[in-house]
């Protein structure tokens, strides 16, 4: 099954599930509950976070739910904001600093808040952390729950600084083409898939 946010971000072939991590956490639980895929993909944009240019197609299967304020030593939390991996080499819920150093996949960061300040934006990278999506992390969790494979494939919008927003809106229509593009070379008969 692929899936998407919805909004401005639909794919005639993708699911919408919704905005941010609440909205998508509920609508895909509720769409796994009536049908459980044998796999879920998730499609959209993202921002980098310095280390990926506009328009870079990036596929992963890691996730992240760090907030800034836990970077500036603000706020912690009793939940895991560990990665999730659906991967047989790394554990699902392997610690950041174990991966560090460690051969892995591109982590995608998820937050109800888009980054804009560059330098902050810089410490996820040393984290081993590229790319940030609003939705990524609460797919990879209902994925994990229901023990469904689960990846993702992102075009990169924006970097995540102070022009995040006004990137993002340039080049959203562009992206979602060239999304569209490496889609439909990537996954074969695209076209049969219907939301």
């Amino acid at each position: 099954m692929i899936v998407c946010a919805g909004n401005n971000e639909t794919f005639p072939f993708a699911t919408p599930i919704g905005v941010g991590l609440c909205e998508s956490a509920v609508n895909l639980t509720r769409t796994v509950l009536m049908n459980v895929p044998e796999f879920l993909l998730f499609i959209g944009s993202a921002g980098s976070y310095g280390a990926f240019d506009i328009f870079d197609i990036v596929e992963s299967k890691a996730a992240s739910q760090i907030e800034l304020s836990y970077l500036l030593k603000k706020s912690y939390t009793p939940l895991q904001n560990n990665v999730i991996v659906s991967d047989e080499n790394v554990s699902r819920e392997t610690p950041l600093r174990a991966l560090a150093n460690a051969e892995r996949p591109i982590i995608v960061n998820s937050s109800n808040y888009i980054t804009t300040d560059f330098e902050l934006a810089k410490r996820f990278n040393r984290l081993g952390i590229g790319l940030e999506n609003m939705e990524f992390y609460a797919v990879m969790q209902v994925a994990q729950s229901f023990n469904i494979p689960c990846g993702g494939i992102f075009v990169v919008t924006n970097r995540c600084d102070e022009k995040a927003h006004d990137d993002f809106l340039k080049h959203h229509r562009d992206a979602m083409a060239r999304l569209t593009d490496h889609l439909k070379k990537r996954i074969p008969n695209l076209e049969t898939f219907h939301s």
